[in-house]
């Protein structure tokens, strides 16, 4: 295990009680005394403190839009990979089965040991102490660009998503037309293979079909990796 005074620095915070950090970092397999229930907190803790980073650094988009640029920071490959910014794996106390399968390398340890020192930041130094630690660790991913990845048409945004994981493009269907001719509503569906497919409807086609498409985007953000 490394040593927790560097990893301190790395946080921007310095623990008045350490046993709140060594439980923050104790994955159930190594004892009772585990970190499932502060990563509970800090979850809580990092959704608030994003949002309302998010809410005042674009005060012209959306709550949607607001919603989707909060998960995609806080969502468990976001919070692995700032775990691996600063090496967390090098201070997570496994048992001996986990060491084994390399538990360390798992995004979803990483991820929840992240949340967890939030939350034991959160007891140890109030809410000033979670909020601190959380904006020096992801400031730099609230930019213009989060922005504009996020505002960008939903058909382009999924479209994306499943290139840089090598699947198949979605097909969007036109499953049905409903009423007059001076309000008709479209039901459009979006395919992906191996998904359950996802429907939406409203008076323009190519906005049922971004709708189905936010769906999917979501469905898929929200399915395990294998």
């Amino acid at each position: 295990m490394g040593s927790l005074d560097i990893l301190q620095k790395r946080l921007g915070y310095r623990f008045a009680e350490m046993g709140l950090l060594t439980q923050a970092l104790t994955h159930r397999s190594a004892g009772s005394a585990h970190n499932e229930r502060l990563e509970f907190l800090g979850d809580a803790a990092l959704n608030f403190v994003v949002a309302a980073r998010l809410f005042g650094r674009f005060p012209k988009v959306s709550e949607g839009d607001l919603s989707r640029m909060r998960a995609r920071l806080v969502r468990e490959e976001t919070l692995a990979e700032i775990a691996g910014e600063i090496a967390l794996a090098d201070y997570l106390i496994l048992g001996p089965g986990e060491v084994r399968s390399g538990g360390a390398r798992r995004d979803s340890i990483r991820a929840d040991a992240l949340e967890a020192v939030i939350g034991a930041a959160f007891l140890d130094g109030g809410f000033s102490a979670a909020e601190g630690i959380v904006l020096k660790l992801l400031e730099p991913r609230i930019t213009d660009q989060l922005g504009d990845a996020e505002l960008r048409d939903p058909k382009t945004r999924l479209q994306e998503f499943l290139q840089g994981r090598g699947r198949p493009l979605p097909i969007y269907t036109l499953i049905e037309e409903k009423g007059q001719a001076h309000e008709r509503r479209f039901v459009a569906r979006c395919s992906v293979p191996g998904i359950e497919p996802t429907e939406a409807e409203d008076g323009s086609r190519r906005k049922a079909e971004q709708q189905a498409a936010t769906l999917m985007l979501t469905q898929l953000q929200n399915t395990p990796r294998g």
